[in-house]
């Protein structure tokens, strides 16, 4: 009987040494590497030749899905956000989509305030000063006492609002889903909406799902109800916020500032407007890549993966029949 095959995509999986390495030789899969995320059209080229994917933000389509039956039998995110995969036509088609979560939310809260801490003392302009051989300096801001909004409370936003508070921060919380117990503890203020959230907070910080009630949610509309000189931090999803209008608002000023873990698109043009703006910072999706963290995603993946297949029931799994 010839081992599973599995076509691995994810690039911090495969450059980061681990554990995760180990479990995959011990499941004697016969492995095949991609250096995602890859497109629809390069999914559509593999499709059909695997029995399962360990993905990260591929384009799995109903397309890609279709043709890589019936073959196919499992996906295994890598990480939490599973926008970039056709769960719907996957569920139709029966083919389970395990994800990991619980696996990153320390490691992206501290690259949020990484972003945040950068625009307020002006790091960026600082370092290329005296790398330069200059000692051209500007005054910054302290983040103590300021008021910062969470868009999204759950295991990320919850992590963001325990480093605020130990900031010295005001925290004032936005989600549907309210954890009455957590807020009392440390202190978070609940937005009963968000055009409340928007109008208190210095500081804004995304961390919700990507879904169409939550696409464009910052625009040019809802950025004009927030205060001038604002910070607006996104470690979610590119396309919560509506590019051209970050533009716009980020040279008029009435945003101060824009730090960005991601983009509407992945890996963006060398032309993308957010690229050379001076008031916004942008890192390459990298939020959740730590050695610590990178390795218990992959573990997870593999793990799930494994018991799948072993007929056991995985860590967590997006879909049901």
């Amino acid at each position: 009987m010839s081992p599973t095959r599995v076509l691995l995509t994810t690039t911090s999986f495969q450059d980061t040494p681990g554990r995760h390495h180990d479990l995959m030789t011990a499941a004697g899969f016969e492995v095949v590497s991609e250096r995602g995320p890859l497109p629809e059209s390069r999914m559509l080229e593999l499709a059909g030749e695997f029995d399962a994917f360990i993905c990260g933000d591929d384009a799995i389509t109903r397309a890609v899905i279709e043709k890589s039956l019936p073959r196919l039998k499992v996906i295994s995110k890598y990480g939490i956000g599973l926008d970039k995969i056709d769960v719907k036509s996957a569920t139709e088609y029966k083919i389970p989509v395990l994800f990991t979560p619980g696996v990153n939310h320390t490691t992206v809260a501290e690259h949020t305030f990484l972003l945040l801490l950068a625009l307020e003392k002006n790091f960026y302009f600082h370092t290329d000063s005296t790398r330069s051989g200059g000692w051209k300096r500007k005054t910054g801001h302290e983040v103590m006492g300021k008021t910062i909004g969470i868009v999204g409370l759950g295991r990320i936003g919850k992590e963001v609002a325990i480093r605020a508070r130990a900031f010295g921060m005001e925290v004032v919380g936005y989600d549907l889903y309210w954890d009455e117990k957590f807020a009392a503890q440390y202190n978070v203020k609940r937005a009963a909406t968000l055009d409340e959230v928007f109008a208190c907070s210095d500081y804004l910080s995304l961390h919700t799902n990507l879904t169409p009630e939550t696409q464009d949610m910052i625009c040019t509309a809802s950025i004009a109800k927030m205060k001038k000189g604002v910070i607006i931090l996104n470690c979610a999803r590119g396309e919560i916020v509506h590019t051209d209008d970050m533009v716009a608002a980020l040279q008029s000023g009435q945003v101060a500032g824009y730090g960005t873990d991601v983009l509407d698109v992945e890996p963006p043009k060398a032309d993308h407007p957010l690229l050379k703006l001076p008031n916004c910072i942008v890192t390459p999706h990298i939020g959740s890549r730590t050695h610590e963290s990178v390795q218990r995603q992959a573990c997870c993946a593999v793990e799930n993966l494994t018991l799948f297949l072993a007929g056991e029931k995985p860590h967590a799994q997006a879909n049901t029949f």
